[in-house]
């Protein structure tokens, strides 16, 4: 096969594990690590050669990617005396896709520089149901030869791929998005109780509401999730409270006002306190209905 790479993998959770999988189905070779044993088994399955530990992939790989879950974690994984910064060869590229926080990633990226490594950041846009089919999109910044260099491995696991600049371009994005979709459902939630005040059905509003000059892909994701209250998570309210926590550090570091996200993130924090933090991040309407006294069965729109 042509034009195939040996590529090395850290972080096969929800999001790294279907996005490894996509670049060994189309013939890279592919080298993995996870601390789990359960996941290091699955892509042992699925054909990858799992690696004992970081310092192995580093070795074995020229460009090395990972899906890890927070700022601690990367860091640790690059910084440690084992880590990435100690282990890859310089002229190698390391592309780390989780949501982080800006400041945690220019820590790693003047380590990584430091040691003649090419950094690309390149978080991503969309959910396990996207990594899946391989139809993510990457938001990337960072060295452009080792974007132009990793591209056709991006194309891989995702539809749309954005280079957007030399540093930490792609972290602010990603928040910002995340900033979108977090107040989406908070305001959708509102908009929603008070059409049912008014007498409107949820499956009424919603499909008035798609058809509208509000429509929007996300709200057509979550449509059905909505109507049958089926809050099963594609991303939870946890990792929503996660991801505004970051902008509002960052916005504290970049004095930018943030008073909606303020706000909202204190709505996902009562419906963590509430128990619905493993539950979806749309959940959020079952939690307004509660506030409004609206008692409703799963289903009935």
């Amino acid at each position: 096969m042509k034009n195939t790479m040996t590529v090395g993998w850290i972080g096969l959770g929800k999001m790294g594990s279907p996005m490894s999988r996509h670049l060994a189905a189309a013939g890279h070779a592919l080298h993995v690590y996870d601390p789990a044993a359960e996941a290091r088994s699955s892509a042992a399955a699925a054909g990858a050669n799992v690696e004992p530990d970081v310092k192995a992939v580093a070795a074995a790989a020229p460009i090395v990617f990972s899906s890890i879950p927070n700022d601690a974690v990367l860091t640790s994984l690059v910084l440690d005396p084992a880590g990435l910064a100690a282990s890859m060869k310089p002229g190698s590229i390391m592309v780390e896709t989780s949501t982080v926080s800006p400041r945690a990633s220019a820590e790693v990226a003047a380590a990584l520089s430091e040691a003649g490594v090419l950094y690309l950041r390149a978080p991503l846009s969309g959910s396990t149901a996207t990594a899946e089919a391989g139809k993510l999109t990457v938001l990337a910044s960072g060295d452009e030869a080792a974007y132009q260099r990793v591209e056709p491995l991006l194309s891989a696991f995702s539809m749309r791929q954005f280079y957007l600049g030399p540093g930490e371009e792609a972290r602010y994005l990603k928040l910002a998005i995340n900033m979108l979709v977090g107040a989406t459902s908070a305001l959708l939630a509102e908009a929603l109780t008070f059409g049912r005040k008014g007498g409107l059905s949820t499956d009424q509003m919603l499909g008035v509401i798609c058809e509208s000059a509000v429509a929007s892909p996300l709200i057509a994701y979550k449509r059905e999730m909505l109507s049958q209250r089926d809050f099963s998570p594609a991303f939870t309210v946890e990792q929503m409270i996660k991801d505004f926590d970051l902008v509002i550090d960052a916005a504290r570091d970049e004095q930018v006002p943030v008073f909606l996200i303020s706000l909202i993130r204190q709505q996902y924090e009562a419906a963590r306190a509430q128990g619905r933090g493993e539950k979806d991040f749309f959940v959020l309407l079952e939690q307004y209905e509660t506030m409004a006294g609206i008692q409703r069965q799963r289903g009935t729109g």
